[in-house]
């Protein structure tokens, strides 16, 4: 448990260094891209790897339920992770669609894994999204919407979504994890 947690705080750490340090990040140049970058790497070394020697609590297990829920909150993760947000008709007026997107993907998870090590890796995402979001608005106040976009972007982007989630899908399949109800 202890590698995932460091997992989780190297994300953290990586991801909220510009804004909390931004002199000593700015004193690193461009070599500070690559030193994030592998930091970056390394958190999400030790959360894969952490997570999968982590042991804990299991307070309750995959029902098909959740499992169509986790699914289709995917969808919706996936989608807002894409350029669809920012170049469609739909949602080109929110602000932070990847960072909500992955606050999606980081609930669906928890909902169809209900141990410890899944409450510790993805809520701790999850959570970090979050503040992230409050952190970028605070340094940024404003912040202007690009223009709207046409609603064939949305639908493009959200059948791509669909099949992403096929694949990735059948990743987690090829790795042990049953990803259908």
């Amino acid at each position: 448990m202890i590698l995932l947690v460091s997992g989780v705080a190297l994300w953290w750490a990586a991801h909220l260094f510009k804004r909390v340090a931004p002199e000593a990040r700015a004193n690193l140049g461009d070599r500070g891209k690559g030193l994030v970058a592998l930091a970056l790497l390394g958190a999400i070394l030790m959360m894969i790897f952490g997570y999968k020697t982590a042991d804990g609590a299991f307070f309750w297990g995959r029902h098909p339920a959740t499992v169509g829920i986790n699914n289709l909150m995917m969808i919706a993760a996936l989608y807002f992770t894409s350029p669809g947000p920012s170049k469609g008709a739909l949602f080109y007026k929110m602000r932070h669609p990847m960072l909500t997107g992955f606050v999606i993907w980081a609930l669906a998870h928890i909902l169809v894994n209900g141990d410890v090590a899944s409450f510790v890796l993805f809520g701790g995402l999850g959570l970090w999204a979050i503040v992230e979001i409050a952190v970028i608005n605070r340094a940024e106040p404003d912040w202007t919407p690009p223009a709207k976009g046409a609603i064939k972007k949305d639908i493009i982007f959200a059948a791509a979504s669909i099949v992403l989630l096929a694949i990735i899908g059948m990743v987690h399949q090829w790795l042990g994890y049953m990803p259908w109800g």
